[in-house]
């Protein structure tokens, strides 16, 4: 809290009327060889002015850098009345809503959540959200194998260009009770999974089959035709979806023949801003068949004896409020307040506002692609269809041009030697709405005179 009122004679009081002497006392449960009498490097007590002054300083420090980095977590706008009200004490300190009738105010956000989630991916019915996308990802294959009862095989075909996170923390969540990710294979000339990839399981038993759209290196896959592939050999359809970009794209529920099965993804692009990696939420939906097998809590409208609109938890498969044999997932809450901005930022935007903000990300890509790869020695390596990233390709070392350029306050991208080395010395560009033609000029100048600085490979 930002302001402690306890005056030393309120203290004195309060430990008096609990018949403690100090409050020391109440962790003395603490060994002392645990504890510690200073902090080494830390100042003696300075005034609240003085100390707002040295935080400033501090936070300065980071500057403020121009982002071009995208790879699952993305730089938009965030209207201020987003945080203003998702930080009311009504919101910001409430506790998850056991009792329904004193927490109508959070359940029905909830609602409003899952009732655009289900606009937004084109599915029956949403939960109240997960953690993050790469954990939404495992347990939506978790979901598959539990709905999937014709499948025996719990195999998860993975297309080519998945978030390579996404895929690391679903074997780490998932691999581990039975299942089996398969990755398929890549087209490096399309930057979309290889088609011929898939002929070797034409007969063979394959439990669900996970599509990125967009997909990582930001193209549009097929997704027609990869859902009729999985659905014509019995497989589930996992979209992995960017909940800003289904305002321009075609949504999960509509894919193929009879849409995907089940559609994830991070809601981080939503109002959340980026913050070190989180906190952030994961989105979940499915069809209405495969309800009974999701993972998390779902919010429910109803009536009371009098005919008023009430809210309530309607589904929560979890260990905490079923047999622990029968939960469908250990997770334990949903992230309410991230959801709580997300909902308000849908709000505020509209359809129409998010519409433009895809639409704004697309043109702003294309400029800066466009303009980098006029440079001597850059080359846009894909001209397929894709959304608000791109895969750029160097005569030279990445590494050492992100580093340059860092020191220019300027994030350059995310760098794919590492999980992508096929593609060479490549980078991944994004550019949001938040990006203007002066910044887009800005990395191009500061890129021009670092490649000046790095030999060419």
């Amino acid at each position: 809290m930002p302001f402690i009122p306890h005056t030393e004679s309120d203290i004195r009081e309060m430990l008096d009327a609990i018949g403690a002497e100090s409050i020391g006392q109440l962790f003395d449960e603490i060994p002392e060889s645990l504890r510690l009498e200073d902090l080494d490097g830390v100042p003696e007590a300075v005034s609240e002015m003085e100390l707002q002054r040295i935080m400033r300083a501090r936070a300065g420090q980071d500057g403020a850098p121009l982002c071009f980095i995208g790879a699952g977590a993305y730089d938009h706008h965030i209207p201020a009345a987003v945080w203003e009200l998702t930080t009311r004490g009504e919101f910001y300190s409430a506790y998850t809503p056991y009792q329904a009738e004193a927490s109508q105010g959070t359940l029905q956000l909830i609602y409003e959540y899952q009732t655009m989630m289900t606009s937004l991916t084109g599915l029956d019915v949403s939960n109240a959200s997960l953690y993050d996308g790469a954990t939404s990802v495992a347990e939506s294959a978790l979901m598959a194998v539990r709905a999937n009862r014709r499948s025996k095989s719990a195999r998860i075909l993975v297309a080519g260009a998945v978030n390579p996170v996404y895929l690391r923390v679903a074997e780490a969540i998932a691999g581990n009770q039975g299942l089996n990710f398969e990755l398929l294979g890549l087209d490096a000339g399309t930057g979309l999974t290889d088609p011929s990839t898939l002929a070797r399981y034409e007969e063979e038993d394959i439990t669900a089959v996970v599509i990125q759209q967009p997909n990582f290196l930001g193209r549009l896959e097929d997704v027609d035709a990869l859902t009729d592939w999985a659905h014509a050999r019995g497989a589930l359809v996992i979209a992995v979806i960017n909940p800003v970009a289904l305002a321009l794209l075609k949504p999960p529920g509509e894919w193929g023949e009879s849409g995907a099965d089940i559609a994830c993804g991070e809601g981080q692009p939503l109002g959340v801003p980026l913050s070190s990696g989180g906190p952030y939420f994961g989105i979940l939906a499915c069809r209405k068949a495969h309800v009974r097998q999701m993972p998390g809590r779902i919010v429910g409208r109803t009536v009371d004896l009098e005919g008023r609109t009430g809210y309530t938890l309607t589904l929560q498969a979890r260990e905490q409020h079923i047999r622990r044999t029968k939960a469908t997932s250990n997770i334990c809450t949903n992230q309410g307040l991230m959801v709580t901005a997300a909902t308000i930022h849908m709000s505020l935007l509209g359809a129409e506002g998010l519409e433009r903000v895809a639409a704004a990300s697309v043109a702003n890509t294309r400029k800066l692609t466009e303009r980098l790869s006029a440079l001597e020695g850059v080359e846009c390596v894909y001209a397929t269809p894709g959304f608000h990233e791109a895969v750029l390709r160097f005569d030279r070392p990445v590494t050492p041009l992100l580093e340059a350029l860092a020191g220019r306050d300027i994030l350059g991208g995310y760098d794919l030697s590492e999980d992508f080395p096929e593609l060479g010395h490549a980078l991944l560009v994004c550019a949001t709405e938040t990006r203007t033609d002066e910044d887009i000029e800005a990395y191009a100048s500061a890129l021009a005179e670092v490649m000046l600085t790095v030999k060419v490979a």
